[in-house]
């Protein structure tokens, strides 16, 4: 692939859903390290931003691509920007924000919307696969997202119906440029109450592309129940 990228994984040990969360055992590997091992896969630049020595040290065989940051950082947004500010990025160059807690994302989605993003003129890309569920409606852990027929998106939600809802992937691509501005923003109202910050872009008038994935991936790990189901699907 000879467009410009490279890849950022956002981590911190503090999550209130599933206790040290990276660290989380699937099937011999460590979350974080399934995370890291699947996106070095695609690109050599890629890197773990966290404020853990934990989650350091847990990685320190597989690689040395780890960026410490800040533990006061309020969003993974926030921890890649410092990150990637610190490991002196280009400006221009399309960083993708691989949350730390999505460990099958494929090859080829990421492809596709890095494609995607140089091909739409947009601030910001982010993925999409099809509802095949009905649990996915009513999960609050399942974000849903609305597209316009130009595949910008027009709304995300956790709860709300949607007239074409698709399900939404964390994962984000912008240029360090945007990135710089994007941090700058005060949360909006509706991304508290939601705790969703992509309504935050929206409503900033940051323009969002859905880059779709048309085969079906497995969930990201939130809660106990998901870390079964992945040991399962491994």
């Amino acid at each position: 692939m000879k467009q410009n990228f490279c890849i950022i994984i956002p981590s911190r040990i503090g999550s209130t859903r599933l206790k040290n969360k990276p660290l989380v055992d699937l099937n011999g590997k460590s979350l974080i390290q399934r995370v890291y091992l699947n996106a070095q896969s695609i690109t050599s630049d890629t890197y773990v931003a966290t404020d853990s020595e934990l989650i350091k040290d847990n990685l320190k065989d597989f690689s040395e691509n780890v960026v410490m940051t800040s533990g006061d950082h309020i969003s993974g947004t926030d921890r890649i920007c410092e990150a990637a500010n610190k490991l002196k990025i280009n400006q221009n160059t399309l960083i993708i924000n691989l949350q730390g807690d999505e460990p099958f994302v494929p090859k080829n989605l990421i492809t596709k919307l890095i494609e995607d993003y140089y091909q739409s003129s947009c601030d910001i890309v982010t993925s999409c696969t099809p509802i095949i569920s009905s649990f996915d409606l009513t999960n609050p852990n399942c974000v849903l997202v609305e597209v316009d027929k130009y595949n910008f998106a027009t709304k995300f939600t956790r709860v709300e119906s949607l007239d074409n809802p698709m399900r939404h992937i964390g994962i984000y691509g912008y240029s360090l440029e945007t990135l710089n501005k994007l941090v700058n923003l005060k949360p909006t109202k509706n991304e508290l109450e939601l705790k969703l910050e992509q309504l935050r872009f929206i409503e900033n008038g940051y323009s969002i592309f859905v880059s779709k994935h048309n085969d079906q991936i497995p969930n990201g790990i939130d809660t106990p129940e998901d870390v079964i189901d992945a040991n399962l699907y491994l």
